[in-house]
C-alpha cells in the first residue's frame, strides 16, 4: 500500500514530466498538472494538487454546470458527491474504483461542512525546513487516508480490495513484512527516503530539483546532473514497465 502510493505518483508525474519536457521543446507551456500533493494537510489540498488537469476540468465542465456551491447545502454536498463519484467511474467502470471516488467524497465531506477546505492553500512550512507537529499529523493523516483508498485503486476487483483491507485491519499489522530479495528492497526504501527529502526541500519551485546546483561552478553542476542521468541509467528496468495510467 505504501510503495504503490509512490510507483503511482512517480509513474503519473513522471510520464505527464516528459510530456511537459517535450512540449517545451516544442515551444508549448503545458498546465503543470502535479504540486506536491503528498505534502497536504487536508483532502481538499491534496485535490488541488494531484491530478490538476482532470480536476480542473470536473470543476469546470462538471461542478460549476452542476451549480456548483451556490446552492443550499444538500445540492453542494450532492455535486461534490457527483463530482467524486464520476472520477471514479472514469477511471473504470468497476466497482473498487466507485468505492474509491466514495471514499474521498466522505473524506472531503467534514471540510465541506466545516467550511475548512480552502484552508490549507499557501505552500506547507512556507521558508522553514521542518514543519511544526501540527503540519507534520496533518500530512501524515491527509497521506494514510489517501494511502488507504488507493487499495480499491490499484485493486483488480472490490473482493480483492475487501480482502486486503480484511489482512491489513489484522494481527498481521504488527509482523515485520517479509521481501524475497531484501537488499532490492532496501534500496527501493532509500530511493524512496531520497525523493521524499528532495521534494521536501524544493517544494516551495515548480520542480523539486529546479534550482539545484543552479548556483555551483559550471564543471560541478555538470557533474551532478550526470550522477542524476546515472542514476536513472542505474534504476532503470531492463523489461518493459507500461505506465499505470495508460490504461485510462
Amino acid at each position: 500500500m505504501f510503495l504503490f502510493s509512490f510507483q503511482i505518483y512517480g509513474d503519473f508525474s513522471g510520464y505527464t514530466d516528459i510530456a511537459s519536457g517535450v512540449s517545451k521543446l516544442l515551444g508549448f507551456n503545458l498546465l503543470k498538472n502535479f504540486n506536491y500533493p503528498y505534502f497536504s494537510r487536508d483532502i481538499a489540498e491534496f485535490w488541488r494538487r494531484w491530478h490538476i488537469s482532470l480536476t480542473s476540468w470536473f470543476k469546470d465542465y462538471l461542478y460549476i454546470p452542476l451549480g456548483g456551491s451556490r446552492g443550499s447545502r444538500t445540492q453542494t454536498i450532492r455535486n461534490v458527491f457527483i463530482i467524486f463519484l464520476v472520477s471514479g467511474f472514469w477511471h473504470g467502470a468497476s466497482y473498487n474504483f466507485i468505492v474509491w471516488g466514495l471514499l474521498h467524497a466522505l473524506y472531503f465531506l467534514p471540510l465541506l461542512l466545516g467550511g475548512t477546505n480552502r484552508r490549507n492553500t499557501a505552500i506547507v512550512a512556507e521558508g522553514k525546513v521542518i514543519p511544526s507537529v501540527k503540519e507534520l499529523l496533518f500530512m501524515a493523516i491527509t497521506f494514510s487516508l489517501v494511502m488507504f483508498g488507493w487499495i480499491f485503486f490499484r485493486s483488480k476487483t472490490l473482493y480483492h480490495a475487501l480482502g486486503f483491507c480484511r489482512r491489513l485491519f489484522s494481527t498481521s499489522l504488527f509482523s515485520m513484512p517479509q521481501f524475497s530479495n531484501k537488499p532490492y528492497a532496501l534500496t527501493v526504501f532509500l530511493l524512496v527516503l531520497a525523493f521524499i527529502t528532495a521534494e521536501w526541500m524544493g517544494r516551495e519551485n515548480d520542480f523539486a530539483i529546479e534550482k539545484t546546483a543552479a548556483t555551483w561552478p559550471r564543471p560541478l553542476r555538470w557533474l551532478f546532473y550526470c550522477l542524476l542521468v546515472f542514476i536513472l541509467i542505474l534504476c532503470m528496468s531492463i523489461s518493459e514497465v507500461p505506465f499505470i495510467y495508460f490504461q485510462f
